[in-house]
């Protein structure tokens, strides 16, 4: 047939997943291309924490926290199980590494720091680690990507120059309670300082990371189309050759000679198919991947026999939606010492901090027990809490919006009863549930949900504390938001080999179609080991499929 264009490697989405192959190919030197969907780049990554987990990185050598690959392995035995190949989590704790260090010599641009005490999300079970194993991209100026710039997506919210990393965070959250939070505060005035006077453009967390990645595979004179979706394969004599892409209004057709490797999305933003794979009751609005996210992968693959795994499964992240729809991810925000959650009875049914993915696996186990009272769920705190921690973004003793009050997104009470009452929660449930935490809180320990006897637990509490995650709900007026049972997109997608390779239905692969990310099943299995263990798997296999694309003659 005719092609329109021909490449040794394309990759298709332009998240962490999909750049780290690019990078890799273009470094390798084949001839690459990406191609995004969207008319921006970064996807779901540029949109998360920027955390990368791999276990015994050079940044954890660096700074004293490494480990071994022994722990690791248990850990990932612990966490993950056997729903995963022992062959993929080898590959990932040899390659996570080899692949970190390959980014890193490649340039100035790929540059972490460790995430100083953000404990592994099962710091208790064999091989965790309560001192953590997870890095962050360090802040970049946006300006230094030029004509690229505009290309990136755009954070979810306009920062205005007030830009915090991971590790700034959490001791700016505590900036009334300690004099870390202070001093912390000090490094973010600095940087909008420079932001204001000096026209620096800073970007930390998931954007940052996109825009390292970015960097260095623009300085390679990598090849990127956006605003151009993968609409099919080109299947010829049993075998990919190649891909359909709509691009500048028309279809185009692509030649792949070395390897097509999917590092795009999964499918949250599909209510169709929402209610098809994922437990009951589903909701398209719930989720805070990117738009771009509908699983337009799936039926080309599923045409082509591939094996697909964990479709019920999403990376759950506990949220709250203000009156515009937009959603809200709790992570840190379920640490404050002066909170609850309950459901629709005013009962607690889950220890609040615990790892957001099981939070939500957990909300629909709890839904099912009580015929629907776990979704929605309420979020529930002091005016002490408001006055000393950040919650939804809202820095201490800033009050919500007044839309929020006028469109219900907060309720408020002077006292537990009239919050009880505005809730319709069943009189006096509330009030005993919050007699009895406030109980917990003077004796320092949840009898209930043994809150704050995890590092997990404690790295968002308040470490003025005896128990830095409990202290009594007792100062008016009270506050309530919905909880919704969220997600940071789908975990389910096509199951991969080793080599990141496509399995097909009968066991065998696909020798030149591969998959990494969000479209593919996570290696992860029904866990979430760690900060960055979706970003970490997918760059890590992203790098493994460009390199076994080279091998071939």
């Amino acid at each position: 047939m005719g092609w329109d264009y021909e490449y040794d490697v394309v990759v298709v989405g332009s998240g962490a997943s999909g750049f780290s192959a690019a990078i890799t190919a273009k470094k390798e030197g084949l001839h690459t291309l990406l191609i995004e969907k969207e008319k921006h780049f970064g996807g779901a990554s540029a949109l998360s924490g920027g955390g990368v987990w791999v276990p015994n990185n050079r940044y954890l050598v660096e700074a004293g926290a490494a480990d071994s690959y022994e722990e690791a392995k248990l850990y990932l035995d612990s966490t993950v199980g056997d729903l995963v190949d022992d062959k993929i989590k080898e590959t990932y704790l040899k390659k996570g590494i080899e692949m970190l260090d390959y980014m890193h010599n490649l340039g100035p641009h790929m540059r972490f720091s460790y995430a100083k005490n953000y404990s592994d999300y099962y710091p208790t079970v064999p091989g965790g680690k309560g001192k953590g194993r997870s890095i962050e991209p360090k802040v970049v100026d946006l300006n230094d990507l030029k004509e690229w710039k505009g290309m990136l997506l755009p954070p979810a919210m306009d920062t205005k120059g007030f830009v915090m990393t991971g590790q700034d965070f959490v001791k700016v959250n505590m900036i009334t309670r300690s004099w870390a939070g202070k001093r912390a505060s000090l490094t973010l005035g600095w940087r909008l300082i420079k932001h204001k006077l000096f026209k620096k453009d800073y970007a930390a967390l998931g954007r940052a990371l996109i825009a390292r990645m970015a960097l260095t595979y623009k300085d390679l004179d990598g090849e990127i189309w956006l605003n151009s979706p993968f609409v099919d394969f080109i299947y010829e004599n049993d075998k990919v050759t190649g891909l359909k892409v709509h691009k500048d209004g028309k279809e185009m057709t692509v030649k792949v000679n070395k390897g097509l490797i999917f590092g795009s999305g999964g499918f949250s933003r599909d209510q169709a198919k929402r209610e098809k794979y994922l437990p009951s009751p589903q909701d398209v609005s719930w989720t805070s991947s990117p738009k771009g996210q509908t699983g337009d992968i799936i039926e080309p693959f599923a045409k082509l026999n591939a094996k697909f795994g964990l479709m019920d499964r999403v990376w759950g992240a506990p949220t709250v939606i203000n009156h515009l729809g937009m959603p809200f991810f709790l992570v840190a925000d379920r640490g404050i010492p002066n909170m609850i959650i309950v459901d629709q009875d005013g009962n607690r049914y889950i220890n609040e901090p615990t790892p957001y993915h099981e939070f939500v696996d957990k909300m629909y186990e709890h839904n099912e027990k009580t015929n629907g009272k776990a979704i929605t769920s309420w979020i529930i705190l002091d005016a002490r809490a408001k006055k000393r921690y950040i919650f939804t973004g809202l820095f201490p003793g800033q009050d919500f919006p007044e839309s929020y009050y006028e469109n219900g997104v907060v309720l408020a009470g002077e006292t537990v009863e009239e919050l009880e009452k505005k809730l319709n929660i069943p009189q006096g449930n509330l009030v005993k549930t919050i007699n009895r935490f406030n109980e917990f809180a003077r004796n320092g320990k949840d009898l209930d949900f043994h809150r704050g006897e995890t590092t997990h637990d404690r790295y968002y509490g308040d470490p003025s504390l005896p128990n830095p995650n409990l202290l009594e709900i007792n100062e008016g007026p009270y506050y309530a938001m919905k909880v919704y049972p969220g997600d940071i997109g789908t975990k389910g997608g096509v199951v991969t080999d080793e080599f990141a390779r496509v399995v097909k239905e009968d066991g065998t692969v696909f020798d030149n179609v591969y998959a990494c990310g969000n479209c593919s099943a996570s290696i992860m299995g029904h866990s979430y080991p760690g900060p960055g263990a979706t970003l970490g798997p997918g760059m890590t296999f992203g790098y493994v499929a460009s390199l076994h694309c080279k091998d071939k003659k």
